[in-house]
């Protein structure tokens, strides 16, 4: 086993909205977010994002600056003629809207080669992927995913999931619910969020959440809750950590920001309940700043404070 780290999922070209009608261009998505994070604060750890790529100059961009940023593609496969997906993030306030452009976006074949996928994976210590990289599957690709990060798992690997439940990226709630309930089948670490799996599942609270998914048999979780508190169950010890109070100024990638730190504390040997206040600090340092990706130095500065 080394150390390396694999996300999976979806980058995207991201258009923020500044003044008037001038538009900052730059690459984000929700498992790409959460490895720019444990890139910042998980020293001597490989990374990698795998996915699915085309051979435009947008793609050659976006892979210009993962490795830049000393992320890696692993074995993902680059397409001929495809390109990546883009959203645009509208302000009001603090809070975002987003449309976004992705029917035909390369990532949508990340599981088209299985050897690829299976060698992308191949010794890690760690692999991330989301409700939304499930989601953005067809259901064969999706089995194909799945089968890579269960074979991923039974070498030794942690698996960690973020449900992230987008309801317009699936074509009804039952087909929602399955893909996610095999996918928390091969599951150590989930990170949902409490209104999705209110949206999703109709939980009541965030307790109903941790009862469900420790049902399912996930060992640890937690449960976000935007500025509430996180709900921790680690074998089914449960504690509750107040989240950090500041004045946001573009809400883009918190959760996303919350995963990272947390996996990259847990990765450093720090307990839950001290992983989630970091989390928690880096999460808040994020919303302070315009778009999903803080500069590392923000990011490390609210991690070790």
């Amino acid at each position: 086993m080394t150390n390396g780290i694999a996300a999976i999922g979806e980058c995207m070209i991201e258009l923020s909205g500044q003044s008037s009608q001038v538009w900052r261009m730059g690459f984000a998505g929700d498992t790409f977010n959460t490895l720019w994070a444990m890139r910042a604060l998980s020293p001597g750890h490989h990374v990698d994002f795998v996915s699915a790529f085309g051979d435009d100059p947008f793609s050659t961009d976006q892979i210009a600056f993962f490795r830049e940023h000393d992320i890696g593609i692993a074995s993902s496969p680059v397409i001929p003629g495809a390109r990546p997906g883009l959203y645009a993030i509208k302000l009001t306030g603090a809070e975002r809207s987003f449309t976004y452009w992705r029917g035909d976006a390369a990532a949508r074949q990340l599981a088209s080669n299985a050897a690829a996928l299976a060698k992308s994976l191949e010794n890690r210590s760690l692999v991330y992927f989301s409700g939304i990289t499930l989601a953005i599957l067809e259901p064969a690709a999706r089995r194909t995913l799945l089968q890579a990060i269960a074979t991923a798992r039974s070498h030794g690997c942690h698996i960690a999931f973020d449900p992230n439940y987008r309801a317009r990226l699936w074509p009804d709630i039952a087909t929602a619910r399955e893909a996610i309930g095999e996918a928390l089948k091969v599951t150590d670490i989930a990170l949902p969020t409490f209104p999705d799996e209110q949206e999703l599942y109709g939980d009541d609270s965030p307790e109903e959440t941790v009862k469900r998914l420790e049902k399912a048999g996930v060992a640890e979780i937690v449960v976000k809750n935007g500025e509430h508190d996180a709900l921790i169950s680690h074998y089914e010890n449960t504690v509750s950590v107040p989240a950090v109070s500041v004045l946001p100024v573009d809400t883009t990638g918190a959760g996303d920001s919350f995963n990272g730190a947390y996996l990259s504390a847990r990765l450093l040997g720090i307990a839950p309940t001290d992983a989630v206040k970091r989390a928690h600090r880096v999460a808040g340092a994020v919303v302070q700043v315009r778009g999903a990706l803080a500069p590392f130095d923000i990011l490390k500065l609210a991690f070790d404070r």
